[in-house]
């Protein structure tokens, strides 16, 4: 199984946009990302680099393994 790392925020927003999430809004320091089959947005802060645990929560919200993630990572 793959190790999963802290992510920049411009890596982790470009894959966001290539699953199709877009930006609905920003609410402070929190970017928040929607798609219509999400139940839940997907939140996360402005940091430099965003947490495991924060990238492991959104990718619980978006239905998505780590594995699957870390083979779109390579892709973008």
């Amino acid at each position: 199984m793959p190790h999963l790392t802290p992510v920049s925020r411009k890596k982790f927003e470009k894959f966001l946009n290539y699953i199709g999430c877009k930006l609905k809004r920003q609410k402070g320091d929190h970017l928040i990302y929607d798609r219509e089959d999400l139940k839940r947005p997907v939140v996360f802060a402005i940091d430099k680099d965003i947490p495991v645990f924060i990238v492991r929560n959104n990718l619980r919200t978006l239905g998505m393994s780590p594995e699957e993630f870390l083979q779109i990572l390579k892709k973008i």
